[in-house]
């Protein structure tokens, strides 16, 4: 059981290290359930033990959980890499390679809110490139039900928004 735990910490690893963006946990359990290597369970296990021991990091937002690669997770990945099956490893790269533009689109266009000390709500939309920021957009509103309008079509209408600025600023 050791074993397989470990394997399924190396795979996770070798996904995040594929990729110039992080991965939410539905990304990364889509993989592993669809190839059925384990259970949901596990796969939670597993990040939750990488967490732990500092290989990967987190960030959330709007109840969705991002992963990262740390440095020390690089470096383990780096001197462990052959213990994950050159099988495994071709199908984490056909499946990257094969949903590489739509997981990256899942992740770059980001938008949350939060009340602010004057009980507004403020908006943070947000598109990356990498660790790059293209656009971050913070608006003021009244009530939580613009602010949660806003975020949920930011995600439908950021490129058009983007386009739109940069016609009108350049």
């Amino acid at each position: 059981m050791r074993d397989s735990l470990t394997l399924y910490k190396l795979i996770i690893l070798f996904m995040l290290e594929r990729v110039d963006f992080p991965l939410t946990t539905n990304q990364i359990s889509e993989f592993i359930l669809e190839k059925e290597y384990t259970n949901y369970f596990t796969i939670q296990q597993a990040l939750n033990e990488l967490l732990d021991s500092g290989l990967i990091r987190k960030d959330a937002m709007r109840g969705t959980t991002y992963y990262r690669n740390t440095q020390e997770g690089k470096s383990t990945l780096s001197y462990f890499k052959d213990r994950i099956p050159q099988a495994i490893v071709d199908d984490i790269v056909s499946y990257l390679k094969e949903k590489q533009y739509q997981l990256k689109n899942e992740v770059s266009v980001l938008a949350d809110y939060y009340r602010t000390t004057s009980q507004d709500y403020e908006v943070c939309c947000q598109v990356k490139e990498g660790d790059s920021e293209l656009i971050r957009l913070t608006l003021t509103v009244p009530d939580e039900s613009s602010a949660s309008s806003i975020c949920n079509n930011w995600e439908k209408k950021s490129s058009s928004i983007y386009a739109y600025l940069m016609e009108q600023l350049l």
